[in-house]
Order: structure tokens, then C-alpha cells, then sequence
């Protein structure tokens, strides 16, 4: 079925379904558990299967907006989508390319879902199984060359950044049921599996037939970092004289907390100590951390 967009102010009954009036990629829509009157403004919708939000007068459960449809005897066919995002700062342009595989639909064209329209391609895509072994999956993506057109694509990235080989780039994951599509009557671009997010590493291979690119998460990318900003212990990341550090004094010390008559002398340590002479004169400070943003001598 197609979703109504939730609306302002209006009497829900048990059991109504609506969707947010924007795509959301989790794949979910929401079934009244509470009736009443919905809110003057939308809620902020959650993100997880079984959570609720109270919307004035009606609570809402989020469920998958495909879940119904794939527990029939003979669900309709599963249409798999994908988008490739290029990054201005990583490869000149934001261009975004979408394909299809078109195989399990048997569609012989380009297909519409969500006013995008996507390319038939030839594609094979593995490794998106998510396992206990504890580590990320590295999925791969495997796209017909026969035309070259993925090799134009590369080399117009790399005349950019040379041997960037869409590295970074966002491939998008979309998947669906046929009698979603646009042009079906029951045409929902809500209607979705949760919209998988991955990135470029590296590819992997080239050839006139195929090019195969390796994926990675977010938290996969080689020389990424969580969290990015190392903490030591005792060492303040501030920038000196900030809003985040908030020390404005006119008591001036050099790196080694060495008192100086200038303010171009004045140069922070970085250390507790650093602070506890410019923000109490030596003192300790309240629960012997470094002082929040805004204080002065």
C-alpha cells in the first residue's frame, strides 16, 4: 500500500499508518498504538523498529514499511538500487550516477523510484552480510565497463586528483519492492528497505569488461580515526584565548608558565597548571579540570 504523509492536527485511529512527509531512510512508517489528535508540528520521528513518540494525542510505533508486503505468501519482486556520489573536494564534481541491475524484476529499461531515474547496468554486488566475527564487512561492487563508461568516469575523476580512483565516493544502497516503483499504483518512494551508506576504498580492478570497487563504512576507512581527536590525560586541546578556552586576563606567561610582561609573549603550556595560574593564580581549579568556556581572570 501506499503511506499517507502524516498532517498537523488531525484524529488518528488505532492502527492508522502514516509516513513523515519526508523520505526516510530507515525504511520506516509509523502505526497509531494511542488514538487522538496529532500535534500542530511534526514529531521528531524515531529511528529504531518499536520506538514510540507521542504526537499530541497520538503515540506512533515505528515499524518497517516493507515488513507486511515481504510476509505474504508471494511477495512482489525486490528491486535493487544503487547511487554513486562523487565529493567536489575529492573529485572536482558532486556528480551522482544511478544504476540498476534490472534482473529481479526482469525490467528490459531504465526504472524510476522516488523521481530518480536509474540506469539499467550490469552489476554484482556481495559482502553486505553483517556477521558476529567482529569485524565490518567490506563489500565489493562489481560494474559492467563494457562501454568504458566507467573508466571515463575514472579518468575524468583522476585529471582532477591523480590516483583518486573514486576513492571517497558514497554508493547508496536501495532496495524495494516493484509495486513501489514510479508509474505503479501503488507507487511509494517511502517504501523501503533501511538505505544502506558506504564509501569508496579503493578499486580494486579494471578491465575492459568490468571494474570492481572495494567498500568500506564509515568507521572502516583507512586512516580514520574514532574519536578523531585524541585525548591525552591532563592536556588541554583548546585553542589558547578562544570561546572554547574563554581565558581573556591580562596575568601573561610564557610556555613553560613563566610569567611575561606581553601579551605577543603570552603562550599557553597547555597543561592543568597552564590554567590553574591564568584562571585562579595557582589555585586549584573546581573539581580539579580545566574551567568551562567564558570565565575570566
Amino acid at each position: 500500500m501506499a503511506y499517507a504523509a502524516w498532517t498537523a492536527s488531525t484524529a488518528y485511529s488505532v492502527g492508522n499508518i502514516v509516513r513523515a512527509t519526508s523520505v526516510q531512510v530507515t525504511g520506516l512508517v509509523f502505526r497509531c498504538t494511542v488514538a487522538g489528535t496529532s500535534a500542530s508540528t511534526q514529531p521528531a520521528w524515531p529511528t529504531d523498529i518499536g520506538s514510540t513518540i507521542v504526537d499530541g494525542g497520538v503515540t506512533w510505533a515505528a515499524i518497517s514499511s516493507v515488513y507486511e508486503e515481504l510476509s505474504v505468501l508471494a511477495p512482489n519482486a525486490v528491486i535493487e538500487l544503487f547511487e554513486l556520489q562523487l565529493d567536489a573536494t575529492l573529485h572536482g564534481a558532486n556528480t551522482t550516477y544511478y544504476w540498476h541491475n534490472g534482473v529481479n524484476a526482469n525490467v528490459t529499461g531504465n526504472i524510476v523510484f522516488a523521481t530518480n531515474t536509474y540506469i539499467r547496468l550490469p552489476i554484482t554486488a556481495e559482502g553486505f552480510d553483517y556477521t558476529s566475527a567482529g569485524s565490518l564487512p567490506r563489500p565489493t561492487l562489481t560494474v559492467s565497463n563494457l562501454f568504458s563508461d566507467i573508466t571515463a568516469i575514472l579518468l575524468s575523476v583522476n585529471a582532477t586528483t591523480p590516483g583518486n580512483d573514486l576513492g571517497g565516493a558514497t554508493v547508496r544502497r536501495i532496495r524495494t519492492l516493484k509495486k513501489f516503483l514510479d508509474g505503479e499504483a501503488t507507487a511509494d518512494s517511502n517504501a523501503r528497505f533501511p538505505t544502506e551508506v558506504w564509501y569508496v576504498d579503493r578499486k580494486a580492478s579494471e578491465n575492459r569488461d568490468t571494474v570492481q570497487f572495494e567498500l568500506a563504512s564509515k568507521f572502516d576507512l583507512v586512516g580514520m580515526m574514532l574519536p578523531k581527536r585524541q585525548i591525552v590525560a591532563n592536556t588541554c586541546q583548546w585553542q589558547y584565548r578562544s570561546a572554547e578556552c574563554g581565558y581573556t586576563g591580562d596575568a601573561y606567561y610564557d610556555i613553560n608558565n613563566v610569567g611575561v610582561p606581553t601579551l605577543a609573549q603570552d603562550a599557553c603550556g597547555k597543561t592543568q597548571f597552564s590554567c590553574r595560574l591564568r584562571f585562579t593564580g595557582g589555585q586549584s581549579l573546581p573539581f580539579g579540570g580545566f574551567p568551562s568556556a567564558g570565565l575570566t581572570q
